[in-house]
């Protein structure tokens, strides 16, 4: 009888050793989101870690267009700061960054307003806003630049009508750098737009309807109500929409202008793409695509600051 009992006894401590979790809840949870974190955690060193610091390599040599390299150290980025060219470049990229993302920011929040109430055929106005967004950016600058054209494009023929004489707006250094921003802004603004007005969406009714019984003004409304609770939205947008426009502006002005007239359109992006590809300084465009990184951190890090981090309080 004893025999038999002690080894049903032993299997169950066994069953029982075995029920027994071997990490803890907390252990578990960290396992689990590392597991979820990895796969975005290997694609942005695969795609972005190791491609900047190859990069950062290969600005401190001097390359040949034979593929001879010669170790230079810093001197690709001595020629940065000497170098004319980059100097008007880099002040057309502050431009088109400080104008274009507050002007699209303010477009988009209009239209998300606008779209946000019930209104007949708002579903017909959300997908029209949005529409551009959608086709490809060298299809629509090609559009552009045809309805530009200062001899048979329409916008001119529209402006004829009221007695506005043409212009070359592709063509007129200082208009140029003008009408890409003002087609860049037409193309985003619908996916801005979608974004802010989920934002607004969120915000509950209840508030609303507190200000309308104390007898807030709509103004008063923007101010204390949709403005505070919009700024984790708004962060979102001003960092990918500061980003976009540091780093995506390539297609748009290839095609609408290629960095011309007299350079007045040659943002910093198409110049790393004029030394690399054109003129085969693949050290030199290395260091000037540094050097754009360390611009685009201190953008971001800037709106991390002013905007805190998208984070508000009832307080506001």
């Amino acid at each position: 009888m004893t025999t038999s009992v002690a080894p049903h006894v032993s299997r169950t401590k066994t069953v029982a050793t075995q029920g027994k979790p071997g990490l803890s809840r907390k252990q578990r949870e960290g396992w689990a989101a590392a597991l979820f974190l990895a796969p975005d955690v290997i694609g942005l060193t695969v795609f972005v870690g190791i491609p900047m610091i190859l990069s950062f390599v290969l600005s401190l040599f001097q390359v040949s267009g034979f593929g001879q390299y010669d170790f230079v150290g810093f001197g690709n980025y001595q020629r940065i700061f000497a170098d004319p060219v980059f100097m008007s470049s880099l002040r057309t990229t502050l431009i088109y960054v400080f104008v274009l993302v507050p002007g699209g920011f303010v477009v988009s929040l209009l239209l998300a307003l606008l779209v946000k109430q019930k209104l007949p055929g708002v579903g017909f106005f959300r997908t029209a806003y949005f529409l551009p967004f959608s086709i490809s950016i060298v299809v629509v600058a090609l559009i552009w630049r045809f309805m530009l054209d200062e001899q048979v494009g329409v916008v001119n023929q529209f402006l004829g009508w009221f007695g506005i004489p043409p212009q070359a707006w592709l063509g007129n250094p200082n208009l140029a750098l003008g009408t890409a921003i003002a087609v860049t802004i037409w193309v985003q603004m619908g996916y801005y737009m979608v974004i802010l007005l989920g934002g607004l969406q969120d915000i509950p009714l209840e508030y609303y309807e507190a200000a309308r019984i104390d007898g807030a003004s709509a103004w008063s409304n923007f101010r204390h109500i949709t403005w505070p609770l919009l700024k984790p939205t708004s962060f979102f947008v001003l960092l990918t929409s500061t980003v976009a426009a540091l780093t995506g502006a390539f297609d748009m002005i290839y095609v609408l202008t290629k960095g011309g007239p007299a350079n007045s359109t040659n943002v910093l992006i198409f110049y790393i793409y004029q030394q690399a590809f054109q003129y085969g300084e693949y050290g030199y465009a290395a260091a000037i695509g540094t050097f754009l990184v360390v611009i685009m951190l201190i953008c971001s890090t800037a709106i991390f600051l002013t905007t805190r981090g998208g984070r508000f309080s009832y307080g506001d």
